[in-house]
C-alpha cells in the first residue's frame, strides 16, 4: 500500500512540473506573439526610433541624469535619453549592500552620515566652470536635518557630508556658477531662535533664518548671513557676484495664515563680493559653539538687496542670458491666468554697486536686471543633466 501511495505521489509531482513547463511555454509563446509583437509595434516605440531617441541593448546613452531619491535619501542616476536606471548613489541612507551609512565617518570629524528615519533630498546640481557643468561635483541637501552632500561623479560616491550649524531645513541649493563652483549656497528655510539653546522659544522676534555660503572644496561653512523673513529657492547669477533667494514669509508668520498675510514678500539679492570683503574685515560674528562667520544682512544693510515682488513666491531662476533673475509666484490667485508680457526696468545704486531693483508689477512673474560680465556666454550648452 505504501509503495502505490509513493508511487501516486511521484506521478502527481510530474504531472504538475509539466503541465507548469507547458502553461510556461504557452504563455512565453502568447507573450512574444501578441504582447511583444504588439509592444514593438506600438506608435510610442515607432515614434522613439523615427527621433532618435532609441537607445539598444549595448549602445550607450549620451548623458547621465542625476535624480534626488526623495524620502529615500539617496540620488539616481538615469540614461538619457534611454531613461533606463542605471545606478543608485547611496548619500544620506543606510546602504547595506555597500556597507554605506552604518555610523561612518567621511572624515575624522563631526560629518558623519548617520542612518537618520526621516530624509527629503531636493533636486541636486552639478559643479560648473565658467557658466558649464565641469562633472567634478554633485551637490545634494538634506531640508529634513539641515545637511549638504557632495558626490565624486569621477567614482559615482559620496565623499563628504556637512551639517549647517544655526540653521533649520536647508531647502534651495544652488551653485556659483562663474568663474567656477566656488561656493554652494544653501537658504536655511524656517526662523529659529538665535542662539537656538532654548531662551527665546516664545519670542517669535527673535527668530531669524541665514543664507549660507560652503566652500566647494573643503565642505566647510565659509560664512552665513542673517535675513528678515526666511528663505525659500536661490540661484546664482552669470557674473560670480550676485546670489538671489525668494522669501514666502516675509511676515515671519508662525502659523499657515500668518505667513500669507502681505500681497508682497521679496527677493533678497546678496552681493558675495561685499560680503567676502566683510569677513576679511572681521565684520561678522559668530554663534554659540558655532566659529562659522554670521553678517547681518537683514534690511539696510550694505550686503543685501530686498526687492518686492507678489506674494509667495517660490523658485528663482537666471535666465539663459544672464540678464534676468525670474522669480515665480505660488499662492497668487492671478499667477497661472496673467503671463508676463512687458516689464520696465531700472537699477539702483547701494555702497556703490549696481544692484537689481523691483521693476515688474505683474502678478505672474518678477524679472528684474542684472549686471552683465563682459565677454562671458551666460547660456550653458547641455554638457550634463541635473534635475
Amino acid at each position: 500500500m505504501s509503495d502505490k501511495k509513493d508511487h501516486i505521489q511521484d506521478i502527481g509531482r510530474r504531472h504538475f512540473l509539466r503541465n507548469t513547463a507547458v502553461t510556461g511555454v504557452a504563455g512565453a509563446s502568447l507573450a512574444s506573439g501578441f504582447g511583444a509583437g504588439a509592444l514593438l509595434n506600438s506608435r510610442q516605440v515607432q515614434a522613439a526610433g523615427a527621433n532618435g531617441i532609441d537607445v539598444a541593448p549595448g549602445e550607450l546613452d549620451d548623458y547621465y541624469g542625476f535624480w534626488s531619491g526623495g524620502h529615500s535619501g539617496e540620488v539616481r542616476v538615469l540614461g538619457v535619453p534611454s531613461m533606463r536606471e542605471l545606478m543608485r548613489i547611496p548619500v544620506f541612507n543606510v546602504d547595506s549592500a555597500s556597507g554605506w551609512g552604518d555610523q561612518q565617518r567621511v572624515e575624522a570629524d563631526t560629518r558623519r552620515i548617520e542612518p537618520f528615519p526621516q530624509r527629503r533630498l531636493p533636486p541636486p546640481h552639478i559643479s560648473m566652470t565658467d557658466g558649464s557643468y565641469d562633472g567634478k561635483y554633485l551637490f545634494i541637501n538634506d531640508k529634513a536635518n539641515t545637511r549638504v552632500a557632495r558626490i565624486r561623479l569621477d567614482i559615482m560616491k559620496t565623499d563628504k557630508v556637512t551639517t549647517i550649524p544655526n540653521v533649520q531645513a536647508i531647502h534651495g541649493l544652488r551653485l556659483q556658477k562663474v568663474p567656477y563652483t566656488k561656493y554652494v549656497f544653501a537658504n536655511a528655510e524656517l526662523p529659529i531662535p538665535q542662539i537656538n539653546d532654548g531662551r527665546d522659544l516664545e519670542n517669535p522676534d527673535n527668530y531669524f533664518t541665514m543664507f549660507n555660503a560652503i566652500d566647494a572644496e573643503s565642505m566647510d561653512v565659509a560664512w552665513q548671513v542673517i535675513v528678515d523673513g526666511n528663505l525659500d529657492n536661490t540661484d546664482a547669477d552669470y557674473t560670480g557676484r550676485f546670489v538671489a533667494s525668494t522669501c514666502y514669509n516675509s511676515e515671519k508668520g508662525m502659523t499657515l495664515t500668518e505667513t500669507m498675510r502681505n500681497e508682497r514678500d521679496w527677493v533678497v539679492v546678496f552681493d558675495v563680493e561685499a560680503i567676502e570683503a566683510a569677513v576679511a574685515a572681521g565684520n561678522y560674528k559668530t554663534l554659540g559653539e558655532s566659529s562659522v562667520p554670521v553678517l547681518d544682512g537683514r534690511k539696510g544693510s550694505q550686503l543685501t538687496r530686498y526687492i518686492p515682488i507678489p506674494k509667495n513666491p517660490h523658485g528663482v531662476n537666471t535666465s539663459p542670458d544672464g540678464k534676468y533673475f525670474i522669480a515665480n509666484g505660488k499662492l497668487s490667485p492671478l499667477a497661472q491666468s496673467s503671463p508676463s508680457t512687458s516689464y520696465l526696468s531700472c537699477s539702483t545704486t547701494v555702497s556703490n554697486h549696481a544692484i537689481p531693483s523691483w521693476v515688474n508689477l505683474n502678478w505672474a512673474w518678477a524679472r528684474f536686471t542684472l549686471p552683465t560680465m563682459a565677454g562671458a556666454t551666460p547660456i550653458p550648452p547641455c554638457s550634463s543633466i541635473a534635475r
